[in-house]
């Protein structure tokens, strides 16, 4: 039988290392670059994906106790996986730039108020 509160643990720092990735891989960069360059916008979207897959292995008790919209997190893995030929890079972007680091902030508390 599986531990629940483990798997979260597991899920919740693989998505605390996804974060870590995409920062590494558009350090430098700007939106024209980000936009312009196959291997690191792939490699972002990829990032993503773990994230949005992560995320749904999370117990559900635990994320209801942050505020923070969830299903944005779902839908752009599910957007990444199903409709990938209508992502518009630039809105990637603006996502790492005005998202991402309120999520980092919220997985960080999560693990920790939940794992300490």
């Amino acid at each position: 039988m599986k531990d629940s509160h483990l798997e979260s643990l597991m899920r919740l720092q693989h998505i605390e290392e996804a974060i870590a990735k995409i920062q590494t891989f558009v350090a430098g960069s700007t939106m024209v670059s980000f936009c312009e360059s196959d291997l690191i916008h792939d490699a972002v979207l990829f990032q993503f994906t773990v994230i949005g897959e992560a995320i749904n292995f999370v117990e559900n008790e635990k994320l209801e106790k942050y505020d923070y919209p969830w299903y944005k997190v779902r839908s752009f893995r599910n957007l990444i996986a199903h409709e990938y030929f209508n992502i518009k890079l630039s809105a990637v972007w603006l996502i790492i730039e005005n998202e991402l680091p309120e999520l980092q902030r919220v997985i960080t508390d999560i693990l920790k108020n939940e794992y300490s």
